[in-house]
């Protein structure tokens, strides 16, 4: 008896140990992980191919699954026998064809009652290996105008479920496109190029967006003819206004997990660091040395606060602890490095550095003290700001000519240009807004 029950005991645990072992792809490490992945083709009954919107919806997922550098995807035509399986799930999926094309994921997509309009979808993902699921979601009531929203959901929970954040298919991005002398407006975007919008028309320019935490604000430097002002857009409303301070200068505000802003207003001779409340109004000084302190960001937790000022000269990156007020100096080479931008995490903070060749973005571990470059141009690469998943970086450049948002990793890599329409492009930010606002 007692053997029998070290026996059961056991294999609870190989189980359990089984369980834990599921696919995890370390994207922070400095060996990055690559997987490989394949779409199986979608069903409505077993080896009967969906055409409709089935097979639209596995065209969005590949295209937002091909952004991802650590993700590569299985060509259709290297799996032996076809896509078309018997089945969507165990036992009816065979998973040797495509381990044999070499794929370590594979996604599987069923429409129960047909994939007409205003359908219902269940998919899957499987290691291939083992066969085990990783996750399986059922998405209701899908459209055809709805299809990159499912496959967005549905990458947010791959991804998730792989690193351990969806965070860069929730996100948004916001942005300033420049039309004119002293004009400009705010833009949305999609990382992956969807979703373009323009969301203020005002006279005059807007500057250095922020979206609030609980993504319903974004906040911003506005400038006219005769004023700078804090610019404060309303997701719920849509409306825009302008906030003006003594001293007539407002620098690149961000928001605090709490929702309140902290923004570099002129109180002197040179810019401090203030803390608004809630009405955006003075609250309290952040930093003040009787230098130039500037473009505050904040890690998830609302303790870390990364900037940059000139105390020692010309303009470095500073990180200061909220609860201490210890300050530190991140950046240790080079004599002209400005817009200090913190990973959500703390780990991490990005900032632009002058070069010989140009602006170029580089990365500070705070935990290692390692410094690595994550651009190399050509042109300047400015304005770097970190996704909720301090992995992906989106920076302004003009490498290829005019000015654009491109995205890159904390690892560096090559940079992909997220399509803006056109037009010079500048300060992208991420932002979680969530779905159903009809705008």
């Amino acid at each position: 008896m007692k053997n029998i029950v070290t026996l059961v005991f056991t294999l609870c645990l190989l189980c359990a140990a089984q369980a834990q072992a599921a696919m995890r792809v370390d994207i922070y490490g400095p060996g990055e992980n690559i997987v490989n992945l394949a779409l199986a083709a979608p069903l409505t009954a077993p080896s009967t191919e969906a055409k409709g919107l089935g097979a639209k919806l596995n065209t969005v997922v590949l295209q937002n699954l091909s952004v991802l550098p650590f993700m590569k995807l299985t060509d259709k035509q290297n799996v032996l026998g076809g896509t078309v399986l018997e089945g969507y799930d165990n036992p009816g999926v065979d998973f040797k064809r495509f381990q044999i094309a070499g794929s370590d994921i594979l996604v599987t997509a069923f429409w129960p009652k047909g994939d007409g309009n205003n359908s219902t979808v269940q998919l899957r993902a499987f290691e291939t290996n083992t066969g085990q699921r990783l996750f399986g979601k059922e998405y209701a009531g899908v459209k055809e105008k709805l299809l990159p929203e499912v496959a967005d959901r549905f990458c947010a929970d791959l991804l998730e479920k792989l690193t351990g954040s969806g965070a860069f298919f929730r996100s948004t991005l916001v942005f300033s496109q420049k039309t004119g002398k002293m004009q400009g407006n705010l833009y949305l975007v999609k990382p992956t190029g969807r979703d373009l919008r323009r969301i203020t028309n005002i006279q005059g320019e807007a500057l250095s967006p922020t979206w609030s935490m609980d993504g319903r604000f974004i906040v911003f430097t506005h400038l006219d003819a005769k004023s700078h002002a804090l610019g404060v857009w309303d997701r719920a409303s849509g409306q825009v206004q302008r906030i003006r301070f003594p001293g007539n200068t407002v620098i690149g505000p961000a928001f605090m997990p709490n929702n309140k802003v902290a923004v570099s207003l002129s109180n002197g001779k040179t810019p401090d660091i203030f803390l608004l409340n809630h009405a955006f109004q003075k609250e309290r000084v952040l930093e003040s040395t009787g230098a130039i302190n500037v473009s505050p960001s904040f890690d998830s937790t609302g303790t870390k606060m990364a900037f940059t000022s000139n105390r020692m000269g010309g303009p470095q990156i500073f990180l200061k602890d909220l609860n201490s007020g210890t300050v530190t100096r991140v950046s240790q080479n080079g004599g002209y490095n400005t817009e200090a931008n913190i990973s959500p995490d703390g780990t991490l903070v990005a900032y632009s550095r002058m070069t010989d060749y140009g602006h170029r973005i580089f990365v500070q571990d705070m935990l290692t003290g390692v410094e690595r470059q994550v651009s190399f141009g050509p042109g300047s690469d400015e304005q770097p700001a970190f996704c909720a998943d301090s992995y992906f970086i989106a920076f302004a450049s003009t490498r290829e000519g005019g000015r654009g948002i491109y995205l890159t990793t904390r690892h560096g890599g090559e940079a992909r240009k997220v399509p803006t329409g056109g037009g010079n492009v500048s300060f992208p930010r991420w932002g979680m807004p969530g779905t159903g606002d009809g705008k």
